[in-house]
């Protein structure tokens, strides 16, 4: 390993060379596993979370394996690395005290996988998050929280968290459209106007089995929820292909509803209170 006349010069090239290599390596077999993936998942439908924590996994060892070759490779660090090993014992301890929350998203990475309580693609709610996991890496997890705007999560604590999963069986989601009305309006009216907007709506989904239909069960179902200090409480609920669309589709049913009450005189009432003043 001689480039040059100056040794600590030939250090440097050397672990650059060295870093520059684990580099170029670990973007061809990124890229080679990438397209497997995407091949796989478009051809096969494989589940892809295992292949990217794999890959996450590959890059880590190369860069580990590139610091070794370095620290035997140069003399001077092959000296202080002898003398970290004869201190073993206190070095682990240290170490072992300082990287226990790393280990930790390690190995809790290692459960997603195999336990896969989740996969990449999945739309999923973790305490006050919500959005699409867009990749399991060694240390964290990450979530696209619908903004465009990235939440990394470490992975100890996604095994430790409840995870409210949308997509692990079946993406369709029942959305409950909730809203009063006054003490004076029509229910029967409102619950028909609420049935109309939903059907119409071209998010809308059919849920019921053929013989939910000859039995004549409503493709809406609305219920009466209780009594407000000021309102009749109504629920419909309405079936829509998955979480997002279901959100999108709840929002403007709330816009068209309020407009078609306010052409067929249906109150939405303001909250009010009755004062009784009492003399002595």
């Amino acid at each position: 390993m001689k480039f040059t006349d100056n040794p600590y010069v030939d250090y440097l090239l050397f672990s650059l060379g060295v870093i520059l290599i684990a580099w170029i390596i670990s973007r061809i077999l990124k890229n080679i596993i990438s397209r497997y993936v995407r091949k796989s998942s478009r051809d096969l439908k494989i589940d892809p979370t295992k292949f990217y924590f794999f890959r996450n996994a590959i890059n880590a060892l190369l860069i580990i394996s590139a610091v070794i070759v370095i620290f035997y490779r140069i003399p001077e660090l092959k000296t202080f690395g002898l003398s970290l090993f004869a201190g073993a014992g206190i070095l682990a301890a240290a170490i072992g005290f300082a990287s226990q929350q790393a280990f930790s998203n390690i190995i809790g990475g290692i459960f997603l996988v195999m336990f896969k309580p989740f996969k990449v693609g999945d739309i999923i709610t973790v305490g006050t998050h919500f959005g699409i996991v867009e990749d399991i890496t060694l240390r964290h997890t990450v979530i696209n929280g619908l903004e465009n705007r990235r939440i990394v999560i470490p992975n100890s604590t996604m095994s430790s968290e409840t995870i409210l999963n949308s997509s692990l069986t079946d993406e369709k989601v029942c959305m409950f459209i909730e809203l009063g009305i006054s003490y004076d309006s029509n229910i029967d009216l409102a619950f028909s106007i609420m049935v109309d907007e939903a059907t119409k709506h071209p998010s809308f989904l059919d849920n019921r089995k053929p013989e939910d239909i000859e039995k004549g069960m409503p493709a809406v179902i609305t219920r009466v929820l209780g009594y407000g200090d000021s309102a009749v409480n109504l629920r419909a609920q309405v079936w829509a292909p998955d979480p997002i669309t279901g959100f999108n589709l709840k929002c403007d049913l709330f816009k068209s509803i309020k407009e078609r009450f306010d052409q067929e005189g249906v109150e939405i009432p303001f909250p009010h209170r009755t004062i009784v003043y009492k003399k002595d």
